[in-house]
């Protein structure tokens, strides 16, 4: 994936935006912090980058405003040129059909959605299965080149309703209905995916694999060979904490634990 055969996505969080309830009224200020985050990581070395609005909390849910997807599709191009990274997009909660229209006038290479498959009890409420609006929209706009890597159980949700179905089985499905890679997360933000979890994906599917939280200089051996791809937040930032600014100390350290 991205050249790698197991490469590292960083999350770029982008400050609060225009619609959300922490939006300060400068663009340019988002803009300037986002693109900074972007270079610092790329001068560590990490492979992608995926941009998300985790600040526009409380989030709503299965959609945002015209004007958060606007910001979202100018922030992520600018990152995208400026730091000449394969470069992806979430908006938080599950408002995936805006993300594809973001990462399609970003000219983007994927998303990160959450949803995709089977039902799901958020912070927000509950969660439908997005797949099949998904899939068509990109089909309809011509746009299979932006890749679908798909959270299954994801963190900060209750999976009680499909208890009775496995993370193996939700990544079969995910995979059927057309998800070009799964993301396996642990149960909150930080907190790392099992790793017994990630070889059963593995095991269970032929797309790719994506470890989607808690990865740490520490840890990542312990999924390189059951994956393509570890999603790292938290980890790049100062003091560990997903609200602080990247620190590109960190971000050397995982890069060199993970090349070694």
């Amino acid at each position: 994936m991205f050249g790698r055969k197991c490469c590292i996505i960083a999350v770029v969080h982008v400050l609060p935006l225009p619609g959300s309830a922490g939006y300060r009224g400068s663009m340019g200020e988002i803009l300037d912090q986002a693109v900074d985050d972007a270079l610092t990581y790329k001068e560590g070395g990490v492979d992608a980058l995926l941009v998300e609005n985790m600040h526009d909390v409380p989030y709503l849910k299965g959609k945002v405003d015209p004007e958060t997807t606007a910001a979202m599709a100018v922030i992520a191009r600018e990152i995208k040129h400026q730091s000449m990274l394969p470069t992806g997009l979430q908006i938080l909660a599950g408002a995936n059909l805006e993300a594809l229209g973001a990462a399609i006038a970003a000219d983007l290479d994927f998303l990160r959605v959450e949803g995709f498959v089977y039902a799901h009890v958020g912070d927000e409420g509950i969660h439908e299965s997005c797949a099949a609006q998904l899939m068509r929209r990109r089909a309809n706009l011509r746009a299979q080149t932006i890749k679908i890597f798909a959270d299954i159980k994801k963190k900060h949700s209750s999976h009680a309703i499909t208890a009775d179905v496995c993370l193996a089985e939700t990544a079969k499905a995910a995979e059927f209905f057309g998800a070009d890679g799964v993301v396996v997360t642990g149960n909150l933000t930080a907190v790392p995916a099992d790793v017994h979890d990630v070889a059963t994906v593995s095991s269970a599917v032929t797309t790719s694999v994506l470890v989607g939280s808690g990865v740490t200089p520490e840890n990542i051996h312990l999924y390189v060979q059951h994956c393509d791809a570890v999603i790292v937040g938290s980890t790049f930032k100062v003091g560990g904490c997903w609200r602080n600014s990247v620190d590109v100390t960190r971000v050397h350290r995982l890069v060199d634990c993970m090349r070694h």
